[in-house]
Parts: structure tokens; C-alpha cells; sequence
């Protein structure tokens, strides 16, 4: 798999780390399934013990974690340091949090003697998770806080260029005071990976990543009859109504796409903009898009990053190419560009039309597709003309008719007058083809938990 931090700026490979043996896959089964024999019983107060310390480590040693996640992903410093922040918010909601969401259920009953019903949430096992390089820490923290807190344990394959990252977790997790093997990094193979799905004592599988990668997992889980949840792909539709305020809407627009240097699933990837706005929208977004500034990502005036590899860089062009020979207008905002790292022109696409497949790609980069809609019933029939349904913004005045586009949209997530966001205390996911099942929140620490009937009837009561 080639696990190696090479940092995206100056191209340079730091550090490369070999796959694990069979053994230490072995031995990593074996030790978060003895743990979980253990973590299953302990206290509420206990897991919340923990999670308290994650986000408190997490929260002095910011500064060490953020420049880690630029060393090996390249993201802005800045942003590094948002990501660390919103890890340790995570820990902290379900260590507040995480008792209450697991009180049991009473169910009502028709009369006392028919019974007294309950549902009881009960850990289940292991759980494999298997993690992308675009948030390294945010998408192991929203993993492992919930099901560490439910009892579970995890293991956790992480994508082959955050490999320090991973490793930090795993440490950081430590020094918080999980009992050993609680939670463990592993640098598995395809081949392993697949013998690691199928054990008996994994229990479920959380996957975030590409449409590729949750097919082939899925498929594997599913040959074992194994539960599992798939956060993929997304093509966020970024709806700009006639009556929006256009200078405020431009500049979440410019953010909504490019932060992250556009690498993430919920990025406003697809602007549709009603006809009355749509020229000033250009306009104001061509100048919007004009001001980034390319960099080295620890610069505090480095606002659109590299792409997490070179590539990374060649797939962008790559799909850019194939969007403009099937009749796509591109138009490359040039940028200041320095000599080294694998950087990419932010580049406007429009008159895609309905044969062109660019229409339904996902372009994971600073690649901005604009879509002129003739009315509202127009925008709401091109936001929903993609294979995906992750997120979605509706940007309006009138907050009320902001809803109910919203409720017309076929997505997990809708936001009014916000790019799509991401918070510790709200749920996250989506459907079609981003995926299903939810993460954060009591809809996440519910994901892999046996919710269990117990009833107690009276031993007289009729059958």
C-alpha cells in the first residue's frame, strides 16, 4: 500500500512505513477483541473519563497535531488548526453526551400484564474503520468517540499518505488512558484488509472514501454478513435564489468551494444560480475567486492550498480535460503559482450541458461548475440531477421558502444561507450514491449497538 507521508508542498517523501506482517494483523485482532471484553463493562464515567482527556490533549498540544496534518495532507495552517479543534469537540460532546443518548427505550404496552418492554443498547464488538487523507483527525475523532463511548472497540486502517497521522491518533488515544488495545492503527494491504472484513470478531465497518472503495467494502462486509456505513462521495448543490444577498452569497460561495483546496465531499462543488443574479454572481465570484492566494500552507496569507499529491493534481486536469472536450467553457482564474508542490489553477466551468458527464463527477479540487437556472422549479430539477446526495446550501432572503427548497432537495443535508458545514453536535451523511447511515451524534453511537429487546411479562398473562 506504500503507507509514506510525502508532504504535498515540496513533493518530498519524510518517511515511509512498511506494511504490517500477518502477525501484527493478528496481534491487532487479538488485542482489540480482548479489550472490548473489558471496555464493554466499564462505566459511563469511565469512557467519559477518557474522551474528556482526548479533547484536553488534543486542545494543549494544538499547534504539534495541526502542523501534521499540513506536513502530510498540505492544508492550510489555519485550517489544521479548525480540524484539531473540531476533533477535540467531538471527544467532548459524547463525554457529555453519551450516557444519555444510550438511556434505554421503555416501550408502551397495552396493559401492565402484557408486559414491561425496553429497548437496552449494548456494545457489539470491533469495529473496522477505514479512513480518506482529507481530514485526518475529524474523520477517525467522529468514528471513535461515538463507539469507544457506546463500548465498542476500533481498529482503524487509515489512508496510505497519513500515516503519521494515523499513528498520533492511536498515541493520543494512549495518553488519554484507553486500556491497551481499545483502539489500534494497523497498515494493512488489500489482501489483509479483506481477511480483516471477514473475521469473525470484526462486527461492523465504518467507511469514508470513494465510490470505488465503499463498493468493494461493502461488498466484502456484505459476503460476511457484516453491518456497515458508508460516508462517500458528494456533488453539493450551492442553490443561489433571485431575492439572495449576492455579496455575502459570493463569499460563502468562494469558501464553500475552495477551502480545504476543494477536497472535501461536501464542498459547494455544483452553484446553481437563478437567472435574475446569475451575471452578477459571475462577476462577483470570478473577483472573489481572484483574491486566493497560493503558498506555503503554514503562511498565514496562504489562503487555497495544494492538493494533497501530484496525483491528486493529474486526476483534476484529467476530468478537467474530459469535461471541456465534451462542449464545457473552462476559465482558469491564474494564479500566482510557486515552482514547487502540487498546486492547481482555480478553474470555473460552465455551459455543461446535459450529455456532458462532468455534469455528475465529482471534481476534488478547485473546480467550480455554475449552472444558470431559468426559475426556482429550475434549480431545484438541476440540484437534483446528480447520482449523489450528500449535502446542499439554499441561499435566500426569505428564510421560510429557503426550507422548503431545502425539503425539495434529495440530499442527507441541507443548509439555508451556509455552505455545508460540519460541527461536533450535528449528524452527518447522506444517500443515493454518497452513501448510507449517519455519524455524530445519537444517530452515530447508535450505528453499531445491538438494540435489544428485553421484556418482562407477567408469568400468568395470555400468550
Amino acid at each position: 500500500m506504500a503507507y509514506a507521508t510525502t508532504t504535498p508542498f515540496t513533493g518530498e517523501t519524510i518517511k515511509v512505513f512498511a506494511d504490517a506482517t500477518d502477525q501484527e494483523i493478528d496481534l491487532a485482532l487479538e488485542q482489540t477483541d480482548r479489550a472490548f471484553r473489558s471496555w464493554r463493562h466499564s462505566a459511563f464515567a469511565r469512557r467519559a473519563e477518557v474522551m474528556h482527556n482526548a479533547a484536553a490533549i488534543l486542545r494543549r498540544d494544538i499547534d504539534r497535531y495541526a502542523r501534521l496534518l499540513t506536513l502530510e495532507m498540505g492544508k492550510l495552517f489555519a485550517e489544521a488548526k479548525a480540524e484539531t479543534e473540531l476533533s477535540a469537540a467531538i471527544f467532548e460532546y459524547y463525554a457529555l453526551n453519551a450516557e444519555a443518548l444510550l438511556v434505554p427505550d421503555i416501550l408502551p404496552v397495552a396493559s401492565r400484564d402484557e408486559g414491561r418492554a425496553r429497548i437496552v443498547y449494548e456494545p457489539e464488538g470491533v469495529i473496522l474503520a477505514i479512513e480518506p487523507w482529507n481530514f485526518p483527525f475529524y474523520q477517525v475523532a467522529r468514528i471513535i468517540a461515538p463507539q469507544l463511548s457506546a463500548g465498542n472497540t476500533v481498529l482503524l486502517k487509515h489512508a496510505s499518505n497519513v500515516p503519521q497521522c494515523a499513528l498520533a491518533m492511536e498515541s493520543l488515544m494512549v495518553e488519554a488512558g484507553l486500556p491497551e488495545g481499545g483502539f489500534r492503527n494497523i497498515f494493512p494491504t488489500r489482501g489483509q484488509l479483506a481477511r480483516i472484513i471477514a473475521d469473525p470478531r470484526v462486527r461492523g465497518v465504518a467507511l469514508t472514501g470513494s465510490e470505488g472503495a465503499g463498493a468493494t467494502v461493502a461488498s466484502q462486509a456484505g459476503q460476511a454478513l457484516k453491518k456497515t456505513t458508508m460516508e462517500l462521495g458528494g456533488a453539493d448543490a450551492f442553490v443561489v435564489l433571485n431575492d439572495a444577498d449576492l455579496e455575502k452569497t459570493v463569499k460563502w460561495a468562494v469558501f464553500g468551494r475552495h477551502w480545504n483546496a476543494g477536497q472535501v465531499c461536501v464542498s459547494s462543488k455544483r452553484m446553481i444560480i437563478e437567472d435574475g443574479v446569475y451575471d452578477d454572481f459571475l462577476d462577483l465570484y470570478r473577483k472573489g475567486v481572484r483574491e486566493l492566494r497560493m503558498g506555503d500552507p503554514m503562511a498565514a496569507e496562504t489562503s487555497l492550498a495544494p492538493l494533497s499529491s501530484a496525483g491528486a493534481a493529474a486526476d483534476l486536469k484529467k476530468q478537467l480535460g474530459e469535461a471541456i472536450g465534451h462542449g464545457a467553457q473552462a476559465e482558469t482564474i491564474a494564479l500566482d503559482m510557486p515552482e514547487q508542490g502540487s498546486f492547481a489553477q482555480p478553474t470555473i466551468l460552465t455551459g455543461i450541458d446535459g450529455q456532458n458527464p462532468a455534469r455528475h463527477m465529482e471534481f476534488f479540487g478547485p473546480v467550480s461548475m455554475l449552472f444558470r437556472a431559468a426559475d426556482l422549479e429550475d434549480a431545484v430539477r438541476i440540484a437534483n440531477d446528480t447520482p449523489y446526495g450528500l449535502g446542499g446550501s439554499v441561499f435566500t432572503r426569505d428564510t421560510e421558502k429557503g426550507v422548503e427548497v431545502a425539503r425539495r432537495i434529495d440530499t442527507g443535508m441541507v443548509y439555508v444561507n451556509h455552505p455545508t458545514m460540519v460541527k461536533a453536535d450535528l449528524p452527518f451523511g447522506g444517500v443515493k450514491r454518497s452513501g448510507f447511515g449517519r455519524e455524530l451524534i445519537g444517530l452515530g453511537i447508535k450505528e453499531f449497538v445491538n438494540a435489544k429487546l428485553i421484556d418482562v411479562v407477567d408469568i400468568d398473562a395470555p400468550f
